[in-house]
């Protein structure tokens, strides 16, 4: 197991030493979590008003300059990258849920139960996330807790038609057979041999998840649907911003170079946790 381990390791450190967009992304990654952590050492109170202060360009005591209420832009970035991490984890985790759950029974029951989850999943992709997602909002109260709900439960089809394929493949394998025909109940076969053998896919769906959900979450808050003041995400920061981009420009790159360059260090990093999961793809 520690032999396994290790091996996985060095096919890790192997993969960072020649592509260095996934040394980046895991670089600016570790780099954003920390500034979002550590945003309370900022100076500035997030949503501290100085109207006198409005607008001011980037300076030594605001490197990003003021917004619109002269409240420090880095300090409020840094709250809002707390905001768009937190909606992109909890979302994924929905997400995920949901669609290995709906995934791994559609894939190993099959028949009418197949027919029936799939043709759910073809229903619910068949309609414009944004409409499904800016409808359900309405009714709900806008808030941190309604859009990552909102965004978890209408992310994870993708993910099922992955795990429903994974799991197509490998309940045909031996020791799945074996399992069967051993009289071995449905639900240990899933959880000791099925869910193990899709993990790869499911670690790797779940990265591109949270990048997935970090711009849904954005386009949202942009729209004016998602977090809502005094509360700041970096799409908040975005909307804000659209009304002051010919005086303030500043406030639009700053937020809007944190939304690409997470999403792609996201999607990076999961090439990456692939390497480790699957060590045979690894770089040569």
């Amino acid at each position: 197991m520690e032999k396994n381990k290790s091996r996985r390791l060095q096919e890790v450190k192997r993969e960072l030493k020649h592509n260095k967009a996934s040394l980046f992304a895991v670089i600016f990654l570790i780099f954003i979590i920390l500034l979002s952590v550590f945003a309370f050492l900022s100076p500035y109170k997030p949503d501290a008003v100085n109207v006198s202060g409005a607008l001011g360009k980037p300076s030594l005591a605001h490197i990003f300059g003021t917004d619109e209420l002269g409240r420090d832009y880095f300090t409020r970035a840094m709250y809002g990258g707390r905001i768009s991490l937190t909606v992109g984890l909890l979302a994924m985790v929905i997400s995920t849920t949901i669609g290995v759950t709906v995934g791994t029974i559609s894939g190993y029951f099959g028949g009418w139960i197949d027919n029936f989850l799939m043709r759910i999943v073809d229903i619910v992709s068949s309609v414009p996330w944004m409409i499904l997602v800016t409808v359900v909002s309405i009714y709900l109260t806008p808030g941190l807790h309604a859009i990552i709900i909102v965004i978890g439960l209408f992310t994870w089809m993708n993910i099922a038609r992955l795990v429903r394929a994974e799991t197509l493949s490998v309940k045909e394998r031996e020791y799945v057979l074996y399992s069967i025909v051993s009289g071995q109940s449905s639900k240990n076969i899933i959880i000791k041999h099925l869910l193990p053998a899709v993990f790869p896919t499911v670690i790797v769906a779940s990265t591109i998840s949270i990048a997935n959900a970090i711009m849904m979450e954005s386009s949202l808050s942009f729209l004016g649907l998602g977090v809502q003041q005094p509360m700041s995400s970096w799409g908040s920061m975005l909307q804000s911003a659209q009304s002051h981009i010919g005086d303030a420009p500043y406030m639009a790159i700053l937020p809007g170079l944190l939304i690409v360059l997470t999403v792609y260090s996201f999607n990076k990093s999961g090439d990456l946790v692939r390497v480790f999961a699957e060590p045979r793809i690894g770089s040569r």
